[in-house]
C-alpha cells in the first residue's frame, strides 16, 4: 500500500454508542473509517469498498459476527481482509466458532481501545496468508457440536494469543481473589466478634442511606419543569419515568426571552447516584438567566442587551466543562433545542441522542437529520446545528434512548419504528395524550418488570398566536 494510501476500517458494531467510541478512536489513528449497525449492512458496505481490517461484534441483529466473516471469508474478494472479533462471551466454543467463521484475531469485551488498536496494526504489518494445507480440515467437536476448521497456522496463532491473553488476565484476578480470600479467612474470627455490631451499623446506614436518597428524588422531582408555566402559542407535555430512586435523565423546557424558548433532555450514562448527580448538576448548569457563567444566555457588556447562545456552541461548551476523564468516566447525550416563537423555527444541535422527531400537521412523524459524539467523550469537538420550520399544529419531541431501546421479556426493543407508530396512532389527540400513549406504550412493552432504564419524553406543539398552555 502506497504511503500517503489511507487505510480503511470496516466496524460492524449494533451499539451506537461503542461504534462512535471506536469510530473516534480509530479515525484519530488515521484510519478512513466506515461504520454498519449489522452484519448483513457491513457485507454490503465491504462489497462496495473493500477495507484493510474488519473489526466485528458477534452478538448482532440479522447477521450475526460469525456470519458475516465467514461470507467475508468465502468472497473471493475479501477473503484477504483480516477479521477481528468483539465479543462479551467467554466460553470456549466462541474460539472455535471463530475458528470455523474463518476469524484472524479475537478480543473480549470490555477492551482496552490502545490494545484494540496494537492488535489491528498487527495484523495489518503481518497479513494472515491462507496456509491451510488441502485436504487439511479438522474436526472438533465441543459441547455436542462439531465445527470443521481449516487450520491456518497464523489465523490459529493469533486467536490462541487472544485467547491466552484473555486467561492470563483472568488468572491474575483469580489470584487477587484467592490472596483476598486467605486474608479473609484469617481474619474470619476476629470479624465474626464484631459481626453483630456490623450489622447494626449497616442497618442504621442503611435506613439513612433510604431517607438520603429519597431526598435525593424530590430534589431532582423539584428541578424538572415547573407546574402552570405558560408560553403563549405553545403547548408543552412531559413525562419523566425514572428506572431507579435517582435517574441520571433530565429534561426541562423555558423561556429565554419573550420570544425564545430552550427544550432539552438529558441521558447520563449509567445510573445511580454518579449519573444523577451530573444529571442535576447540568440541568442546573443550563439555565436562562443571564450572567458571567450562564450557557444559554449573556449580556452583551457594552448594550448589557440579551443574547442567546446557539445550540451548537451550548453543546461544544458543555463538552469543554465535563470531559469523562473528570467525571469518573461518565458521559451524557444531550438534545438541545431553541424555538423562536415569532417565526416558529426551531434550531436544535444532538450531541450523541437519539434524533428529535419532527410530526407535521395531518403527515406521519418523521425523524429530523442531527448527529454528533456524546458531550464528555472527545475534547474540543464542533457539533453541527440543524433548524427546521414549524408551523400551526406541527409537533416535536424530544425523548432519552430509554423509548426506543425499552426491552420486552425476550430481550426485543421497542424500536424506532413502534415509536413512530405510537405516535402516528395519537396525532389526533391532545399533546398530552398523545405523550402519554407512548409512555404506556412503553411500559406495556416492558411488562411485567417495567422499563430498565429511565424514560423521558419532552413534546412541544405550535399553537395559533394567543394560544397559551403548559401541561404536564
Amino acid at each position: 500500500m502506497p504511503e500517503n494510501t489511507q487505510r480503511v476500517a470496516l466496524i460492524a458494531e449494533d451499539s451506537r454508542i461503542q461504534a462512535r467510541v471506536l469510530e473516534g478512536r480509530l479515525t484519530q489513528a488515521g484510519y478512513s473509517v466506515h461504520v454498519a449497525a449489522d452484519g448483513a449492512a457491513a457485507l454490503a458496505m465491504a462489497r462496495r469498498r473493500k477495507p484493510d481490517v474488519i473489526i466485528s461484534d458477534i452478538e448482532m441483529p440479522k447477521m450475526s459476527g460469525y456470519d458475516f466473516c465467514r461470507a467475508v471469508k468465502q468472497d473471493p474478494a475479501l477473503k484477504d481482509v483480516p477479521v477481528m472479533l468483539l465479543s462479551t462471551l467467554n466460553d470456549p466454543v466462541d474460539i472455535i466458532k471463530g475458528l470455523d467463521a474463518g476469524a484472524d484475531n479475537y478480543v473480549t469485551k470490555p477492551y482496552d481501545l490502545n490494545y484494540l488498536l496494537a492488535r489491528i496494526d498487527s495484523l495489518l504489518s503481518s497479513p494472515v496468508r491462507d496456509d491451510a494445507r488441502p485436504g487439511g480440515e479438522l474436526s472438533v467437536t465441543l459441547a455436542g457440536h462439531t465445527y470443521h476448521v481449516r487450520p491456518g497456522r497464523q489465523q490459529v496463532l493469533n486467536l490462541l494469543v487472544s485467547t491466552f491473553e484473555n486467561a492470563v488476565e483472568k488468572n491474575r484476578e483469580l489470584h487477587r481473589l484467592n490472596e483476598q480470600l486467605t486474608l479473609a479467612k484469617e481474619k474470619l474470627t476476629q470479624w465474626n466478634e464484631a459481626l453483630e455490631s456490623l450489622n447494626e451499623q449497616l442497618d442504621s446506614a442503611n435506613q439513612r442511606m433510604s431517607r438520603d436518597l429519597q431526598a435525593a428524588a424530590r430534589v431532582q422531582q423539584s428541578l424538572l419543569p415547573a407546574e402552570g408555566l405558560e408560553l403563549p402559542g405553545l403547548c408543552f407535555a412531559w413525562r419523566y419515568i425514572p428506572c431507579d430512586e435517582l435517574a441520571g435523565d433530565f429534561l426541562n423546557f423555558f423561556a429565554l426571552d419573550e420570544r425564545h424558548v430552550a427544550m432539552f433532555v438529558v441521558d447520563v450514562s449509567g445510573h445511580g447516584a454518579a449519573s444523577a448527580l451530573l444529571a442535576v448538576a447540568v440541568g442546573r448548569l443550563v439555565t436562562s438567566r443571564a450572567s458571567a457563567t450562564s450557557l444559554l444566555l449573556q449580556s452583551d457588556p457594552g448594550t448589557h442587551a440579551l443574547q442567546i447562545t446557539s445550540p451548537a456552541a451550548v453543546a461544544a461548551e458543555l463538552n469543554r466543562r465535563f470531559p469523562m476523564e473528570t467525571q469518573g468516566n461518565l458521559y451524557f447525550t444531550k438534545a438541545y433545542g431553541v424555538l423562536d416563537r415569532e417565526t416558529n423555527e426551531l434550531r436544535y444541535v444532538s450531541a450523541g441522542h437519539p434524533p428529535v422527531i419532527h410530526m407535521p400537521k395531518s403527515k406521519p412523524p418523521r425523524f429530523l437529520p442531527g448527529d454528533g459524539f456524546a458531550i464528555g467523550m472527545i475534547d474540543d469537538i464542533e457539533y453541527d446545528e440543524q433548524a427546521v420550520q414549524l408551523e400551526p399544529g406541527d409537533r416535536v419531541y424530544f425523548y432519552s434512548d430509554g423509548v426506543p431501546e425499552a426491552m420486552n421479556e425476550k430481550l426485543e426493543q421497542f424500536s424506532n419504528e413502534r415509536m413512530l407508530s405510537v405516535l402516528s396512532e395519537g396525532a389526533k389527540e391532545p399533546l398530552t395524550a398523545s405523550v402519554d400513549r407512548l409512555l404506556e406504550a412503553v411500559r406495556a412493552w416492558c411488562a411485567p418488570n417495567g422499563p430498565r432504564d429511565d424514560v423521558s419524553i419532552l413534546g412541544c406543539e405550535v399553537e395559533s398566536r394567543g394560544a397559551v398552555a403548559a401541561h404536564r
